[in-house]
């Protein structure tokens, strides 16, 4: 029923500060319009290392970037003039669409004083009439996203439908994204009607058909099957899957359907002509150069 394991590689966002990378995988680029997962910590950090785990302004064009955090606080600004602190149980969803600018950082006093972090973050990608849309950005609190109980399960919906929940998240193609807590013992199902689905394991393990398998793995299903998760230990997974979108190309920040228009946001970002947050200006992520390939050629290979 396991149609693909990926087990999460360390990649580095700089300054010594390591997330657990799931998507984009060589093997498997995109999970329904998912085209990209990071599980950030646990991770405790003082005062003077916080400065240095910001995610400073950067760009992103083609897609939904979507923060959902289990420890910890961030506060997000972005070139729209917003500025917003997220929390456990919220989710702030920003989608760039044409282009937008936006920063991280880690500003809260009780993590500074030795509190934790944890996150997920997302991005999903756009369909094609989506692509070019003016970028927006909401944030949803823990009281607009629905919550399911029954025996040993506890399920939180991020967005899309699940089980017959569903919230006011805006999303723009069939997806599904939920946080999940089973208690040992508890058996679960995936929610039916989506062409691709998966859970990835953030804590504890789980056993699907008699094999065990545990944090930072992403479970990818044979379509069509029914698996039925047991939990070993107690433990937190993420449901998320959906439609395909067809080939996207991917370099940096930026999704698109087309290679050419990664290139022109390249220009832009080089240019100034991708906006920095207004209130978070004085600082931004340069464009990485990429000696891999000649100036002016295509991304690498396509997402699909």
């Amino acid at each position: 029923m396991v149609h693909q394991l990926i087990d999460a590689r360390q990649a580095s966002l700089g300054n010594g500060f390591a997330v657990r990378r799931i998507l984009p995988y060589r093997l498997r680029r995109m999970l329904g319009p998912f085209i990209f997962m990071d599980h950030a910590g646990p991770v405790s950090f003082t005062p003077d290392q916080a400065s240095n785990m910001d995610v400073l302004p950067h760009p992103h064009i083609g897609l939904s970037t979507v923060s959902y955090l289990f420890d910890g606080q961030v506060t997000h600004r972005d070139s729209l003039g917003v500025q917003q602190i997220i929390k456990p149980g919220e989710v702030n969803w920003m989608t760039a669409g044409k282009g937008i600018a936006h920063s991280e950082r880690f500003e809260d006093p009780a993590t500074l004083v030795g509190g934790s972090l944890e996150m997920i973050q997302t991005w999903v990608a756009l369909p094609e009439a989506n692509e070019e849309q003016a970028p927006t950005f909401e944030n949803y609190a823990s009281a607009e996203l629905p919550i399911f109980t029954d025996k040993g399960v506890w399920l939180r919906l991020i967005a899309g439908d699940v089980f017959g929940l569903r919230n006011d998240v805006k999303t723009h193609s069939p997806l599904f994204y939920a946080h999940v807590v089973l208690q040992p013992g508890a058996r679960f199902g995936l929610p039916q009607g989506y062409s691709e689905r998966g859970v990835y394991v953030a804590k504890g393990s789980i056993e699907v058909s008699g094999q065990t398998y545990g944090i930072g793995q992403l479970l990818i299903f044979t379509p069509g099957n029914d698996p039925v998760l047991v939990a070993r230990e107690t433990c937190t997974l993420m449901l998320l899957g959906g439609e395909p979108l067809g080939e996207r190309f991917i370099w940096w920040n930026f999704v698109s359907s087309r290679p050419e228009r990664i290139e022109q946001a390249k220009a832009d970002w080089l240019a100034g002509r991708i906006a920095l947050p207004p209130n978070d200006n004085t600082e931004f992520v340069p464009l990485p150069s990429d000696k891999s390939r000649p100036a002016g050629t295509p991304p690498p290979q396509p997402l699909s």
